[in-house]
């Protein structure tokens, strides 16, 4: 049998010719997150459809664009209507899209918003806080994967632009689950190097194949790094987490490279400026002293040097001069001062002041003496009113006018209640006392 090889383009062509003619694919609903989106510059949607479980590319012409009630991104989960057909020239199926509504927000795309808006008000986005990226480095260090478009482009622009400068790869994966630690692992590692930044990122991809970039933990290690760090994450449309805590963003990778570096024109430029600028300011400098020195040469102490030494002696004689005027002054004035102690009346008669104070000590004493006895007769009139106080509150006076006091083991008896018959009594009187014994005890006369 005869083999009828056939062109791929007659192939696709013929695929497309079958899903054109399914009344099912005719008109398609559809329900899903939009992913990987573009905004084409004819006006064009181009982006995927795709749910927990598959994808599917999807197109949006201009004039069925133009109709859309919202903005379209990605994250943003959307009701579609349209058509599913094949794009021969790549043999690929995607559905064209002729209505498009929007379902609310992917659950990627709210936990995006939701870390974004939780460190924005931690503060990891303050402009105030990033580092300023050196504009020389020699040693750029990149944490990205080992293979892949983002290494290949960076370091050949590095190459290109700025060929003196050392690079260090820190390998890590920056897909999938464990992603993201292993970004966090590398960013650490560079930090036990002399490196003068960093570039942390990779290719373009869809939301998913970007979010290593959108976890946390990798956020936080970009923020917390010492050293100036260079966000490089996907194509110029693609904002990551890592894109507003980093020191700086970049579009894509290449654009890192060229924001991390100056072309060596740039250099060369530079060092010829300050080549042309140190050249004029030595060239002003000698000029300047080589008008001093012109000065200095034909001054006139220069070429008659003797001029500054009769100078000097002259000014040492008038200093010599001045300084003798001073002394001479000087002794005169205690000359002076000399002779008028010498001529004082006390000095001619020291005993003057000795009589001087004489006369006042024993103007102190007799004051003191004075005193004294004033205080003494004071004192002793003082006393007389006190014995004479006593004397009248004594009650041994009241036996002077022939009164006795009754007592009762040594108390005196106040009241005859405080006796009875046959108690011993003593009886004090004026020159004595009398020892008795109670034979009655009356009140008033009446026998108690």
């Amino acid at each position: 049998m005869e083999k009828n090889y056939i062109q791929i383009s007659a192939l696709n062509n013929y695929i497309k010719l079958l899903m054109d003619e399914n009344t099912f694919l005719r008109k398609v609903y559809l329900k899903g997150e939009i992913s990987n989106f573009k905004n084409h510059m004819s006006g064009h949607l181009y982006f995927t459809l795709k749910d927990e479980e598959a994808r599917v590319s999807a197109i949006m012409f201009r004039n069925k664009a133009i109709d859309l009630k919202f903005t379209p991104e990605d994250g943003k989960k959307v009701l579609v209507e349209g058509h599913v057909s094949c794009y021969p020239s790549q043999g690929t199926y995607q559905v064209y899209v002729e209505k498009m509504e929007e379902d609310g927000l992917g659950n990627l795309y709210v936990l995006y918003e939701e870390l974004k808006k939780k460190l924005d008000q931690e503060g990891l986005f303050d402009p105030q806080k990033k580092k300023q990226i050196p504009k020389y480095p020699s040693k750029i260090g990149i944490v990205t994967a080992p293979t892949g478009a983002a290494i290949k482009d960076i370091l050949s622009t590095l190459k290109r632009r700025y060929p003196i400068c050392q690079t260090i790869l820190f390998p890590a994966l920056v897909q999938g689950k464990s992603a993201a630690p292993d970004i966090v692992k590398q960013i650490k590692n560079a930090q036990n190097y002399d490196i003068d930044l960093l570039i942390v990122g990779r290719g373009g991809g869809s939301i998913e194949d970007l979010w290593s970039f959108n976890e946390e933990i990798v956020a936080r290690a970009i923020y917390d790094c010492p050293i100036p760090v260079i966000s490089a994450v996907g194509h110029e449309i693609d904002f990551t987490i890592s894109d507003f805590v980093a020191d700086l963003r970049a579009p894509t990778p290449t654009g890192a490279a060229e924001l991390a570096t100056p072309t060596m024109d740039e250099v060369k430029k530079t060092i010829s400026k300050y080549q042309t600028e140190l050249t004029h300011q030595l060239k002003m400098k000698i000029v300047s002293y080589q008008g001093k020195l012109s000065q200095l040469t034909n001054s006139y102490i220069l070429k008659n040097p003797t001029m500054l030494y009769e100078i000097k002696m002259q000014k040492l004689d008038y200093l010599m001069e001045t300084l003798k005027e001073k002394m001479n002054l000087y002794i005169n004035q205690k000359k002076t001062k000399y002779h008028t102690i010498m001529q004082s009346y006390i000095f001619k008669n020291p005993k003057v002041l000795y009589q001087e104070k004489e006369k006042q000590v024993m103007e102190r004493a007799k004051q003191l003496q004075s005193t004294f006895k004033e205080y003494i007769n004071e004192r002793q009139h003082m006393l007389s009113l006190d014995i004479n106080t006593l004397k009248l509150v004594n009650p041994l006076n009241i036996l002077e006018k022939g009164y006795s006091l009754v007592m009762k083991d040594d108390k005196i008896m106040k009241s005859y209640k405080q006796l009875q018959v046959n108690d011993e009594i003593s009886i004090r009187l004026k020159e004595g006392s009398i020892k008795a014994s109670v034979k009655e005890v009356k009140k008033n006369g009446k026998n108690i």
